[in-house]
């Protein structure tokens, strides 16, 4: 056992070097689109917001058929009927990811009725906008529940049978807040942390496992009713991204395996720029946080 650990270690660093080299390699040459004529796609939070046309941009680029979840009955209905419109296959459950029972539950049930998920979307997501001091302790919990712990109880729900045909895609709807915080949103910022963690563990993980990928997506602030009321500091310089936008450079990501989407891609620089302020940063502290 002493023997087959050691002989991991080593061969560690020489399998990163291959898949550095790969990504690499890979990122010169021109993506090709895979098609999702046959895909059936699963989205948490489908009913407003990005997840609303996250729906409409997989029926727009072919999906074979799109479910939606969330909490709200109206939303989704209006969301799948408008998607159903258009001529592509769309129908909805309601479902809170914070409640694993719920989920389980009804990943049964879509199984049973509609049949595999091969994308599941993770972008269900709520957020307070408050100060730790001012933040209600159930608000709290509630954010990360639904932000993080969902996305344990989805991929469990529907990553397994992926695995079994060697066929799928887990995607995360995140935050460039998860590695670049603010304050006044210190649940939101946490629940996003984790979530990033989350993907990046199960991205490695599933790297020997053929015909499943990740996609995690690092938006900047996005134009939806979640941030209504967030200013921006220099809004000229970064201004607010539309969902729209955001929805079509998912769905395209998807598409050509891409693991890491930030959005604009000038928020490399940001997280840098973040990571040397605090390293570099000295002041008192306050409780504004």
């Amino acid at each position: 056992m002493e023997l087959k650990s050691a002989f991991r270690m080593l061969f560690f660093p020489i399998q990163m070097f291959y898949h550095i080299v790969r990504a690499s390699l890979l990122s010169l040459l021109p993506s090709s689109k895979k098609d999702l004529s046959k895909e059936v796609v699963l989205i948490t939070g489908g009913g407003r917001g990005i997840g609303r046309h996250l729906a409409k941009e997989f029926a727009k680029q072919g999906a074979k058929k799109v479910i939606l979840w969330g909490r709200t009955e109206k939303c989704l209905k209006e969301t799948a009927e408008e998607i159903s419109l258009s001529g592509s296959e769309c129908c909805y459950f309601v479902c809170d990811v914070a409640n694993r029972d719920e989920v389980y539950k009804q990943a049964k049930v879509v199984r049973e009725k509609v049949g595999d998920v091969t994308i599941l979307v993770n972008n269900a997501a709520v957020v307070h906008g408050k100060s730790l001091m001012d933040s209600d302790d159930d608000a709290l919990l509630k954010t990360q529940h639904i932000n993080t712990l969902g996305q344990f109880w989805t991929t469990k729900a529907f990553l397994p049978r992926m695995l079994e045909l060697q066929h799928g895609h887990v995607v995360c709807i995140n935050s460039i807040l998860s590695q670049s915080p603010i304050p006044g949103a210190i649940d939101y910022c946490t629940s996003k942390a984790s979530s990033l963690a989350f993907m990046e563990s199960l991205t490695l993980g599933l790297l020997d496992c053929p015909g499943v990928g990740c996609t995690t997506v690092l938006p900047f602030h996005t134009n939806t009713e979640m941030f209504r009321g967030m200013r921006v500091r220099f809004p000229q310089l970064f201004p607010p991204l539309k969902p729209e936008v955001v929805a079509q450079k998912t769905v395209d990501a998807v598409r050509t395996d891409k693991v890491f989407l930030y959005l604009p891609w000038t928020m490399h620089a940001l997280v840098i720029l973040k990571r040397r302020a605090l390293t570099e940063g000295h002041g008192s502290c306050t409780l504004s946080v």
